[in-house]
Formats: C-alpha cells, sequence, structure tokens
C-alpha cells in the first residue's frame, strides 16, 4: 500500500509539471524580442570532455550559477531539494561533516579513516572526507549531480555517484561585484569579487572573493550569550582564481579556504530508557540541573546546554579547510589535448560532543574514595571533544583526451596519497543497577555494600579516548572508448571503459579507556586491487531526443574501524597482547554492478524538457555503518552486510508554457532491499540473518520538487522576476538495526515539507556599467520541525536528534560593475 501511495505521488507529480503546474530546477530561458523562449544547452563535463547535458547518456542533474543564486545556495546540502535520489544531512557536532547518498548509497560516519560512497569533486581534485564536505560555495559556476556508479572515469568511492563543483572563472574584463544581506536571527553576509581582466596582452586574468557571514543560534541556551546558542555560526571564505590562455596552452589555478567557526544545533534527548529517566530524572533533587525530556514529537527551543569540554572553547567548534588546484591543458591539435589535473588539500577541526542535551545534571556516582563507595557528581549522558582531526592529501591525474575517425576516446592514469589523525575525547555515564557490576570485573563485596544502602541505579563514569592515525594510498589507471559511425550520422554512440585500482592504508591506532590503553600504538597495513567496467550505447533518435542503456562497476575501499579496539588472540593484560597477535577491526572492499537506461528529451521547439532513467544495482559485501555504544565509548563500525539490491526510476522535467515563465519538477524513487545481512548478536554470539528487518540508513525512498520561477517585462526600473519552490522528503532512518538501536524510531527523521520563495529586482541601472539587484527571499516558510541528524545510543540508555534552523527570511543588494 505505501509503494503504491509513492508511484501515486510520483505519476501526479510528472502530471502536474506537464500542465504547467511544476518548478523552476535548472532551466534558464533564452529569447529575444519577438521570438519564444527556448531552453538553453547546459555543458556539462561528466564524461572528463565538455559535452550537451541532453547528449551524455549518464543520469545527470545540472545547476548553473544563475539558478543557484536563485536558491539561495550557500554549501552542496541544498542541492538535495531539487536532485533525485540525492539525500544530503548534516551531522550532529561538525559544522562541515555530511551523510551523503545517491539512490540509496553513502556513508553515515564522518570519521576520517572511512571512505565515502559519493565522491565529491571540486574543480577536478577529489575532495576525501565527508567530514569536511560542507563549505561555502564562494563562486561557484556549476553543478553537476552524477547519479549511479563512476567507477572507470572518476574511480573509487563513487559506488553512488559523484558530485563536481566547479568554479567560475577569472574573467577576460576586469569587474567587481559586491553583495550584502541581513535575515532573521542577525543573519549578516556580504561577499565581494574582484575580476582584474586580461592583464596588458599576457594572456593571464586573475579573480579574488572574499565572504563573510554570520548568525546568532536558533536555540536558546540560558548559559550564554546569543551569539553562542546552538546553531550560531561564523564563516569566512577566501577564494583566488588564476587563469593563463597561451593559445594550446591553458593553465587555470584555484585556492580555496573556509574557515567556520560556531555552536552545532542543539541535541535534544527524545528516548530514554526506564533505567536512564529514573537515574537522571532525580537530578533536580540532588541540586542538579533539571533533566530536559518531553518525549521524542515536541521540539524545545529554549533550555540548558552544558559545555562539552573543548578546551579553550567549551561550546564551539571549528572547521578549516583549504585547497590547491592546478590543470593544466596542452591541445597538441583540434583530435589531440593532455591534461594534468594536480590538487593538494587539508582539513583541520575541532568539535565540541554536546549530545547530552542536558544540562549540570547530578547523579550518584560509583566513588571508591567514599566511605560509602558513592559521591553525588556531574553526570553527562555522552559529552566530550573530538580534537584535533587533521587531514592531508595530494593527487595527480594525468589524462590523455583525442580522437580519430569515429572513435574518441579519454586514457589517464591518477595517485592519491592522504594523511588523517584524530583523537575522540568522550566523557559518558553508564547507569546500571549494582547487580551489573560484577559483571564489569566490579568486586561482588562492592555490588552487596550498595544493595545494603537501598541503592537501585549507580552511575560508572567512563574516559574512553579514541585515537588513530592512517596513510593511504591509490594508484589507478583507465580508459573510456566512444565509437559514433559517421555511417549512422553519428545517432549512435557505443561506449566501453575500464580502470584497475590499487589502494593500502595502514592504520595506527593507540584507544584507551581511563587513560588505560586497548592498544598500544598498533599499526597494521592493508592493500586492495580493482578493476572496474563500463559498457554503454546510445542512439539520437531525433534531433532532440536521446535513448541509452548502460552497465557499469564501481568499487569503494575497505580498510580498519579506526576507532574500534581490535581483537587479541590471546588473553590480554592491561595495555598489552601478551604471546598474541593484535588484530585491527577491519572490513571488506563494497562492489556492485549497475543497470541502468533512459531517455533525453527536447520538445515542442525546445520549450519542454523530460529526462528520465530507471536503475537496478546489485552489490555485494555491502559496507553498512552499525552503531554502538557502551563503556568504551560511541563508535560506527564498518560491517559488510551482504547482499543488497537497489532499484528505482528518476525524473526531472522542465517547461516553458508562457513567455517570462519557467516552470519544472523532479522526482526520485528508490526501493532497496537486502538480500542478506548476517547480524552477530554481541549478547549471545550468534549469527543471524536480520535482512528482512535491517534499515538502510538515511536513504529516503522518495523525493520530489516542484517550482514555479516568472520573469516580468522588463520595466524602466529594472527586471521583476519572482520563484517559489516545495520541496518533500520521505522518512529517515538512521541505524540499521534495531536490535542495537532500540530508540531509532524516536530518533527517525519524519518527512520533510520545504517552501521556500524569493522575489527579485534586478538590472537596475546605477550608471554606466554598474548594475544592481534587491531580492527578498524565504525559507522553510512552513516553519516546519525538520530533523538534521538523529542518533540512538542504545546501550546507554538514550537518543536524541539535532532540528534545522526554522523559517527564516533574508533580504540581500547587490551590484555589479
Amino acid at each position: 500500500m505505501h509503494k503504491a501511495i509513492l508511484l501515486a505521488r510520483s505519476a501526479a507529480i510528472a502530471l502536474a509539471v506537464a500542465n504547467g503546474s511544476a518548478l523552476a530546477q535548472t532551466a534558464s530561458a533564452s529569447q529575444s524580442d519577438g521570438e519564444p523562449a527556448t531552453l538553453q544547452d547546459i555543458v556539462v563535463t561528466a564524461r572528463r570532455q565538455s559535452e550537451s547535458l541532453q547528449k551524455t547518456p549518464i543520469a545527470i542533474t545540472a545547476l548553473d550559477n544563475k539558478t543557484l543564486e536563485k536558491m539561495n545556495v550557500q554549501s552542496v546540502d541544498k542541492v538535495a531539494q531539487v536532485a533525485p535520489n540525492l539525500i544530503i544531512s548534516q551531522q550532529s557536532s561538525s559544522l562541515s561533516a555530511a551523510s551523503i547518498t545517491i539512490r540509496g548509497i553513502g556513508q553515515t560516519d564522518p570519521s576520517l579513516g572511512l571512505d565515502t560512497a559519493v565522491g565529491i569533486y571540486l574543480d577536478g581534485v577529489y575532495v576525501a572526507r565527508s567530514a569536511g564536505s560542507l563549505f561555502d560555495l564562494v563562486d561557484v559556476e556549476r553543478i553537476e549531480v552524477l547519479r549511479g556508479p563512476q567507477g572507470t572515469l572518476f574511480g573509487r568511492n563513487t559506488t553512488g555517484g559523484a558530485i563536481q563543483l566547479l568554479s567560475k572563472k577569472p574573467q577576460d574584463e576586469f569587474g567587481v561585484s559586491a553583495k550584502v544581506g541581513y535575515g532573521t536571527r542577525r543573519n549578516l553576509s556580504g561577499k565581494i569579487r574582484i575580476d582584474t581582466g586580461e592583464l596588458g596582452d599576457s594572456g593571464i586574468s586573475a579573480s579574488a572573493t572574499y565572504l563573510h557571514r554570520q548568525r546568532n543560534g536558533y536555540f536558546n541556551n540560558f548559559l550564554t550569550p546569543k551569539s553562542k546558542d546552538p546553531g550560531a555560526l561564523n564563516v569566512d571564505a577566501f577564494g583566488v582564481g588564476i587563469r593563463g590562455d597561451f593559445g594550446q596552452f591553458q593553465l587555470n589555478y584555484a585556492f580555496d579556504w573556509d574557515d567556520r567557526v560556531g555552536t552545532s544545533a542543539f541535541f535534544q534527548t527524545v528516548a530514554l530508557g526506564a533505567d536512564a529517566r529514573t537515574y537522571y530524572g532525580r537530578s533536580a533533587s540532588l541540586g542538579g540541573a533539571p533533566l530536559q525530556f518531553v518525549g521524542p514529537n515536541i521540539r524545545l527551543n529554549s533550555g540548558l546546554q552544558q559545555p562539552s569540554g573543548l578546551p579553550g572553547n567549551n561550546y564551539g567548534s571549528q572547521t578549516r579547510s583549504q585547497g590547491h588546484s592546478l590543470t593544466a591543458s596542452y591541445e597538441v591539435s583540434d583530435a589531440f589535448t593532455i591534461k594534468s589535473i594536480t590538487g593538494y588539500r587539508k582539513l583541520l577541526m575541532k568539535n565540541s560532543l554536546s549530545l547530552s542535551g542536558q544540562g549540570d545534571l547530578k547523579g550518584r556516582v560509583l566513588d571508591f574514595t567514599s566511605p560509602t563507595l558513592t559521591s553525588i557528581k556531574s553526570v553527562s549522558p555522552y559529552n566530550g571533544f573530538n580534537s584535533p582531526q587533521r587531514q592531508r592529501q595530494f593527487s595527480e591525474e594525468l589524462q590523455l583526451l583525442g580522437s580519430t575517425g569515429d572513435f574518441s576516446y579519454v586514457l589517464g592514469a591518477y595517485y592519491f596519497r592522504e594523511r588523517v589523525s584524530e583523537n575522540n575525547n568522550q566523557n559518558l555515564t553508564l547507569v546500571l543497577s549494582p547487580f551489573a557490576l560484577p559483571f564489569l570485573g566490579i568486586p561482588t563485596a562492592v555490588r552487596d555494600a550498595l544493595v545494603a544502602q537501598n541503592i537501585d541505579l549507580i552511575g560508572l563514569g567512563t574516559s574512553p579516548l579514541a585515537a588513530y592515525r592512517q596513510t593511504s594510498k591509490s594508484y589507478a589507471a583507465f580508459g573510456q572508448l566512444s565509437w559514433k559511425p559517421q555511417a549512422l550520422d553519428e545517432k549512435l554512440e557505443v561506449t566501453g571503459g575500464i580502470r584497475y585500482t590499487k589502494d593500502k592504508k595502514n592504520t595506527t591506532i593507540a584507544n584507551a579507556t581511563n587513560g588505560v590503553p586497548n592498544a598500544s600504538n598498533t599499526s597494521q597495513g592493508i592493500s586492495f586491487e580493482n578493476t572496474a567496467f563500463l559498457g554503454s550505447l546510445s542512439y539520437q533518435v531525433a534531433p532532440a531526443a536521446l535513448v541509452y542503456a548502460k552497465a557499469s562497476t564501481g568499487y569503494k575501499s575497505g580498510g580498519f574501524n579506526p576507532r574500534a579496539d581490535g581483537i587479541c588472540t590471546a588473553p590480554t593484560v592491561t595495555g598489552a597482547c601478551p604471546g598474541g597477535t593484535y588484530r585491527l577491526n577491519s572490513f571488506k572492499p563494497e562492489k556492485l554492478t549497475s543497470y541502468e537506461a533512459g531517455a533525453k528529451l527536447d520538445l515542442f521547439d525546445r520549450r519542454l524538457r523530460i529526462n528520465a532513467a530507471a536503475f537496478l544495482s546489485k552489490y555485494d559485501d555491502l559496507q553498512v555503518p552499525q552503531f554502538a555504544a557502551g563503556s568504551g565509548g560511541a563508535t560506527t563500525l564498518l560491517v559488510n552486510a551482504g547482499k543488497a539490491e537497489f532499484k528505482g526510476v528518476e525524473l526531472e522535467i522542465t517547461a516553458l508554457p508562457a513567455r517570462g515563465l519557467t516552470l519544472s519538477g523532479s522526482m526520485g524513487y528508490t526501493d532497496p532491499k537486502y538480500k542478506q545481512f548476517l547480524f552477530l548478536n554481541p549478547n549471545t554470539n550468534t549469527v543471524s540473518d536480520i535482512a528482512a528487518t535491517a534499515r538502510f540508513p538515511n536513504v529516503a525512498k522518495f523525493n520530489s520538487n516542484l517550482a514555479a520561477d516568472y520573469t516580468f517585462a522588463p520595466m524602466s526600473m529594472g527586471v521583476l522576476s519572482a520563484r517559489v519552490a516545495y520541496a518533500y522528503r520521505s522518512k529517515i532512518f538512521y541505524h540499521p538495526n534495531d536490535a542495537v538501536n532500540p530508540f531509532q524510531r524516536d530518533i527517525a527523521g519524519p518527512p520533510t515539507n520545504t517552501v521556500s520563495a524569493r522575489i527579485a529586482l534586478s538590472e537596475i541601472a546605477l550608471g554606466g556599467r554598474a548594475k544592481g539587484e534587491i531580492a527578498l527571499s524565504g525559507d522553510n516558510l512552513l516553519n516546519e520541525d525538520q530533523v538534521l541528524y538523529g542518533i540512538d545510543f542504545g546501550s546507554l540508555g538514550f537518543g536524541g536528534k539535532l532540528y534545522a534552523e526554522p523559517r527564516r527570511f533574508l533580504v540581500e543588494f547587490k551590484v555589479e560593475y
């Protein structure tokens, strides 16, 4: 029944768009006086060469800079509102970490030691860590969302797909643009860009952009000023571009720098086990803060949030990322080009783990220094700081692009090197019955003494440290060949691709609990090899109609679970593994085979565009995150669940039904199923297949988008335009296994309905070449309580979720010269 409702919704959206009640997404209309508007061609680089979106046999959503500005896209997460089957969820505690899934495939743990399943590329350079994937888009010319595995041209860790961010290049003429804005919760923003134009006759031009924005928080923490309330943010970003045009030789250098300081959204406790509710509910009577708990369906807008313990900045978090990219190309002839893409990036994060959702709670804890073995102290369900987290990467890619006769080709070699390190300091309280203490190695005499005092619950504080370092290297060689026979007027295209990859990883773990080492700098290495294939067939049925089918494989690297303790083959003593071998917790690569068929149509003299695709993906050794918490802290283990199958459909429609009006819509539907999910129950040490009940984390079965964009006839004062959009996303779960995470129904993300609007007066003459624009925009206009992310701490007895920013408005002024 549920599936039927989703399919009916999909059909309704398609019908609405076709009848002129849809949204404006990626299209821009071109028209001159007296001529009807037509949809512009969009140039993409999804196959490493510039080609028309409508002639590329890949499911792609492409957004140009005008559309991004109308949508007020500040970071990549908002693109999920318009791209089918793309889900981006901001992670807890961090200001820059995101869980990204395409067609149901992604990675929900932002650990620096775990690879993503959706590759993000900034100017052709791989952004390796999902923990740093949310940064301000200072000057982006275009965003391309490539759905489905991109294993041959983009390589490993793109089993779900890839997102390309392409910066605006320096312009040929001198120019200056500046924009300032003010909005809800003292949202202050400003951006200025300067283009030098060509410097003399040198062929060199440059640009520089600076961006600043800040806002107050949207949860009133009674312990802090508004500028440090949960949700507060302060961003400084800077970008530089240098372009050299020397005839056959082209050079493009880009530098980006992003510094984010703020406080993550308030983590609200929405689920409590019976023992945890009783224990923490006694806090007020013991002189502590009252327990803040109103159940799973009521949002708190004010209250207490205790410091996390981050040294020198108890409430805040910080992310600083920067990168360099250098792209050089030499056109040897019209049929042969050599291209080099060199990249270097680094990331630094200091995150407050404010995940208790409480004030300064007091509780009775086990205290061996007290005559009664107990004392009243501050307790925290879960807190700490993850600092520092560091990552550095270097990559080099060499491409040979050319054509000969009916054939065109891309050949290449790739090298990637990375170093990461992390210190994850945690503080938590285990709430236990005294009768459970002997199972933790505590003498039975302690149990008996507590029982004699009629103590029913006791707190046991622990301070786990998850510390690790990891180095990674990846080597690849690839090639793709396309055949377009001139005998068939180049209507038919047959493409084949192959990529060989070798990965090497070395991980050193030095975890500890309460200062006692669990692993003394244990270091191990692991390596993997993979060969990926692609085959596609497309046919230009008509000048404006393309149909295609393709089969491809993908590969996501295996590795170690860096935050987990390893396994010793011999009895252990404190901090050692005598007489045995200490083996780190590892997992195997994830591999898939995907089949896709689609059509791209431009109809009615390019006034209606319909792009559709259907897919079926089959996975072996699917990597599934399994969250667990206990005395050793909270961690996510990647496990190879077994086999899974994903199938679904995607639809994007854009229409120009009347002069000045652009309507468009999109929808994505994914139906995932586990074929096998073997689960080792830690309590019974038995293995069972939970495929029938396991869930897919951070996966929405359905998402859709509707919008309308209207440009009024030019007026003497400028050009008036208006846009309204509606985005829907179905329910999301954040953990796969109810047995490990019993509260996940309470912390799940309910369906979202996001309404946004913008009205702007542009092309305002300011004298000479200067033009101005004033715009008013609003987001989450229904003021819906939308969930950013949820965590079920399972055995710690509680779960919580973070809410997104409520309804907000922004007014902006822009000047261009």
